[in-house]
């Protein structure tokens, strides 16, 4: 008979206007991995933040080793052995690497906090898994692979019977995520149970014991994985079959829109010259730490640069931050979407809106109707699920508040859009979503940069690709030149160290 660490009976959850959890039900056996897929708002985090406590159950119960629990607050879930790794990153940029691993359990001698065992402590966990970071270092200062894994480290590190992973492999590289799935056979075998929410069907197939489904906040299915195939589950999350993972798009590409020459930092990248053109779509392909994001952050004037040029439609540019973008007709949709592109606690019409507050203010006075009129279309464009522009953005999904940001750049009639991982954290129904919506803008005469770690997406949507290795471009290649093998083989530099051609 299996042994369940964890029982969740008819949970239901509604919120304004949306029910997100109607009647759901699940059992995670001890020692084995239970996947939780569905799209974006199907109520996978909905449940998971009312396991963890963080939201309140409107009815139903939860059971822990067989013992019916009412768990107030994530405190409480802690106490009873319950640790979750948040899919939107949760730390505080001025926090140190050691201020982060031990908020909220510091240990203590004679009434205050012992610094010298945090101390010791972060270092003997940043060595057991060969982090590279100082305690001392502060977490604004670390890239979103690096508080990615911190996030991992620290929820490992509470020896939790009950450990949650809403999307642990969001950011980090394929030697972390195979480091990462070797952690979890070894929690397995200490009977460790684990709830993992992912919508890379590799993973899912690669790590789940058992697989269940929602889909507007129901369960749909739960079957061993041996039961299931890609298309079944894939079938179930949406409700239909995709036809295809991308949209066909009928290109016509112009002129030059954005050419970059000779950029250069002090440390991330050098001599870097690509240029897109209107109605393409260009990718960039590297390693995590290859200095794609340094890239394009400098681009936008998120970052400083040593030397280099830039111009838009033939007109050179100077800029120094991204006031200075924006005019000159570039728009940044970040990796870090909720440090840099959405203010969570704000509503989409102010989200939206933000970049593009001269198209509402004549005469000194806010023009509401002219807001609200302009925003609902664009909204309606995006497709965003809310049950109005007054929704708090952090009541979104992964794929809405993306969808948000895109629409603010949208509004913006940017001429160059550069997006960093644009479907980090999205469902394969949202991502077919955002990449027809990229198509589109495409197809108007947008000039668009892609950077993603996903190779199947790169592929699959851009007409050409640029592959960074160590700050240097390594190839460009065009569509009728893309593999996965020759990308990574430009990635890890492997063909310059063979002396292959390009």
């Amino acid at each position: 008979m299996d042994s369940y660490r964890l029982e969740v009976r008819n949970i239901n959850k509604s919120f304004p206007g949306v029910r997100a959890l109607d009647n759901v039900s699940l059992k995670v056996r001890q020692g084995s991995v239970l996947v939780l897929c569905g799209e974006n708002g199907a109520g996978k985090s909905t449940l998971m933040k009312i396991i963890d406590g963080v939201y309140q159950p409107d009815d139903g119960e939860i059971f822990v080793d067989g013992e019916k629990v009412n768990i107030r607050n994530p405190i409480q879930a802690r106490m009873l052995g319950i640790s979750m790794i948040f899919q939107e990153l949760n730390y505080i940029p001025e926090m140190t690497v050691e201020e982060s691993l031990f908020c909220g359990r510091w240990p203590t001698k004679n009434g205050h906090i012992d610094w010298k065992s945090v101390r010791s402590h972060t270092l003997e966990l940043l060595e057991q898994e060969s982090l590279p970071y100082s305690p001392t270092m502060q977490m604004k200062d670390l890239s979103v692979s690096d508080i990615q894994m911190l996030e991992i480290l620290k929820a490992i590190s509470i020896d939790a019977g009950i450990i949650i992973m809403d999307e642990p492999t969001s950011a980090i590289s394929e030697r972390e995520v195979t480091r990462l799935f070797g952690k979890i056979e070894g929690l397995k075998s200490r009977g460790k149970s684990i709830i993992y929410i992912s919508h890379k069907m590799e993973e899912i197939f690669r790590i789940a014991d058992d697989i269940s489904v929602l889909r507007d906040g129901k369960v749909i299915d739960t079957r061993p994985r041996a039961d299931f195939t890609i298309e079944e589950v894939i079938s179930l999350m949406v409700g239909r079959k995709l036809e295809s993972n991308f949209p066909k798009r009928h290109l016509t590409i112009g002129e030059e829109a954005l050419v970059v020459k000779g950029l250069s930092s002090e440390k991330a990248f050098k001599n870097i010259n690509f240029s897109v053109r209107t109605g393409e779509i260009v990718g960039f392909a590297g390693l995590m730490g290859s200095g794609r994001t340094e890239i394009m952050r400098a681009i936008f004037g998120l970052d400083s640069y040593l030397s280099g040029e830039m111009t838009i439609s033939g007109k050179r540019v100077s800029i120094h931050d991204p006031k200075d973008a924006i005019k000159s007709g570039i728009a940044m949709l970040s990796e870090d979407r909720r440090r840099f592109g959405i203010i969570p606690i704000r509503n989409i019409r102010e989200n939206v809106g933000l970049a593009n507050l001269r198209l509402f203010f004549h005469g000194g006075h806010l023009h509401s109707a002219v807001e609200n009129s302009t925003i609902g279309k664009i909204c309606s464009r995006m497709e965003v699920k809310a049950p109005s522009l007054s929704t708090t953005v952090e009541e979104l999904s992964g794929g809405n508040q993306q969808k948000v940001v895109l629409g603010k750049w949208v509004l913006c009639d940017a001429k160059v859009l550069i997006l960093d991982e644009p479907t980090r954290g999205i469902d394969v129904g949202a991502k077919y979503e955002i990449y027809k919506l990229m198509g589109d803008l495409a197809a108007e005469g947008k000039a668009l940069v892609m950077v993603s770690s996903e190779l199947p997406e790169l592929i699959g949507m851009c007409d050409r690709i640029y592959v960074i290795c160590k700050g240097e471009i390594a190839g460009e290649l065009q569509r009728e030149a893309f593999s996965q093998e020759k990308i990574m083989r430009l990635a890890t530099g492997y063909e310059k160290r063979m002396g292959v051609p390009q």
